[in-house]
């Protein structure tokens, strides 16, 4: 049993203190609130909310829960998929919400400074009005928080042409678990002064300290874009034809796969009639070019035609315009709502060599046939990342809660056969984190239980996330 202290009244007095009366929450509605994500249906009740909105306020409450030995958990927007900003010791959350603002955008340097609770797509709308671009875009965009994007190395479609988030930071504000503040680095694109910090936190999951300031790099916007949505007849076909779109010379700056059953409850939960499914059809890749000439795109959609057709395909729907790409967009973007509402779900972030992806889909198909579920695939076929959507269907309790791990493990196994790891962009947390011997042996898994201590000797930030 971990012996943190329990948040009483004077520690509630020192916080009214420092953050004011209104930023303080301890009433059960609002407790509830912060008490779960989007993972599964864990639910974990803190203490107290706090809701710093500076440094200074943030360098005071960890001093003083180091000095008490009050368990922290920092939360970004509340969309995670692996439990990471749940409050598993109760104790003391910090929302991160009121760290909201873009604090410079210098345009001759092609830089953004911002707070860690900026929701992405506003970061991302406010550059864009620039001609700049912050390629990292994750589903959740329109809620999640950069600060999030941050602790868990987010990517998103994107991701296969311009990199994930780790590629776009430069320099981080944090506060460490003592109160202390550092910058991880400095504002410029190369670095070679000691060892790299702002990579370290970056994909940490808020284990090793408190984002407070985020500066990122940018790029000029690109132009023009065409998107096309490719039926196919076999999944494990258009699985195959990612690699191949890779070996003719095409970087899409966006390539999706979503299997039929993906499609088919999202085009029933969003009510869409863009996209008609024949019978014959399998799964679908979503692709997309970008750059500044029109007609270099142009050529490059038609090279990607003749290397699909080679998988047998089906008819090509290519977006006529700017509403139809919207349309075609909304679909892959809200497949997981559509799947949480169709069935209870546990989902996997899978990711391999992309070369391995037919190898993976028909692996998981094979695993669910033997363990008795059914599973819904998608995910950003371009990089490798699969997400594995585990349907509870008519699985008993038993099979649930038992020996539904087995399979998982076993679709794990494979994953680390292949040449890939257990998570592309959703990180361990809480719900991955019992998998992580199949990655790793105990001297790897000491090193990084070694950098957590130095980083935070009392072990009071997001105790018990990643590994126990």
């Amino acid at each position: 049993m971990i012996n943190f202290a329990k948040v009483n009244t004077r520690h509630l007095e020192v916080f009214r203190e420092t953050v004011g009366e209104a930023y303080v929450l301890v009433d059960k509605e609002n407790l509830d609130n912060y008490a779960h994500d989007e993972t599964e249906d864990l639910h974990y009740l803190p203490e107290v909310v706090l809701k710093p909105d500076t440094t200074e306020q943030l360098s005071r409450i960890m001093a003083l829960c180091q000095q008490e030995g009050l368990p922290v958990t920092p939360r970004g927007g509340g969309t995670g998929l692996s439990g990471g900003a749940l409050p598993q010791w109760g104790g003391v959350l910090i929302s991160m919400e009121r760290f909201n603002r873009i604090l410079d955008l210098d345009e001759r340097n092609l830089q953004v400074t911002t707070e860690p609770g900026v929701i992405t797509e506003v970061l991302q709308d406010a550059v864009k009005e620039k001609g700049l671009f912050y390629p990292p875009d994750p589903s959740s965009r329109g809620s999640c928080f950069i600060g999030g994007n941050i602790a868990e190395n987010s990517g998103g479609p994107k991701a296969v042409k311009y990199g994930v988030v780790k590629d776009y930071v430069l320099n981080l504000e944090m506060v460490l678990p003592s109160g202390q503040v550092i910058w991880t680095g400095a504002n410029v694109l190369k670095n070679a002064t000691g060892y790299n910090l702002t990579q370290l936190v970056v994909g940490s999951e808020g284990t090793l300290g408190i984002v407070t300031k985020i500066v990122l790099r940018l790029i000029p916007l690109p132009k023009y874009n065409l998107l096309m949505l490719v039926p196919f007849r076999s999944a494990e076909n258009a699985c195959a034809a990612v690699s191949a779109i890779f070996r003719a010379g095409y970087t899409p700056s966006a390539m999706e796969f979503m299997e039929r059953d993906a499609l088919d409850w999202v085009t029933r939960f969003v009510d869409s009639s863009t996209v008609k499914i024949e019978e014959d059809v399998q799964a679908h890749l979503l692709i997309e070019v970008d750059g500044n000439y029109q007609e270099v795109l142009m050529q490059e959609m038609e090279g990607i035609a003749g290397v699909v057709m080679e998988y047998d395909c089906g008819e090509i729907l290519f977006a006529e315009d700017h509403q139809q790409k919207e349309e075609l967009w909304k679909l892959r973007r809200r497949v997981a709502e559509a799947v949480k509402a169709n069935s209870i779900y546990k989902e996997e972030d899978t990711v391999v060599p992309r070369a391995e992806l037919p190898v993976l889909l028909k692996g998981v198909k094979d695993i669910g046939r033997k363990y008795g579920f059914h599973s819904v695939c998608y995910g950003h076929a371009g990089d490798g990342n699969l997400h594995v959507n585990i349907i509870r269907g008519n699985l008993s309790e038993e099979q649930w809660n038992g020996t539904l791990k087995e399979g998982i493990r076993e679709i794990f196994l494979l994953v680390k056969q292949l040449g890939g790891t257990i998570s592309g962009e959703h990180g361990i947390g809480l719900v991955q984190k019992s998998y992580m011997d199949v990655m790793f042996d105990n001297t790897y898994m000491q090193l990084m239980k070694q950098i957590k201590q130095v980083f935070d000797p009392s072990n009071i930030l997001n105790r018990g996330k990643i590994f126990d």
